[in-house]
């Protein structure tokens, strides 16, 4: 991700860290890279337009039996 970068501390799950550094390793990136792009894509999501989210949520729920079959 492109701009400055800024040091800071934080308190997280062991358990979710230490996936965040295995998924790190794997990926052959940085943790800072992975936990970047995680929080990138986490507000990228919870900034989605509230109209959007409400359509979507009802077209799931209304398809619901579908999509599991569909699943299965």
């Amino acid at each position: 991700m492109a701009g400055s970068n800024t040091k800071f501390g934080s308190k997280m799950d062991a358990k979710v860290l230490k996936g965040l550094r295995a998924h790190a390793a794997r990926e052959g990136r940085t943790f800072s890279a992975v936990l970047t792009t995680a929080a990138a894509q986490y507000l990228a999501r919870a900034t989605l337009r509230p109209a959007f989210r409400t359509a979507a949520r009802e077209v799931l729920d209304d398809h619901a039996e579908l999509l599991e079959r569909l699943a299965r």
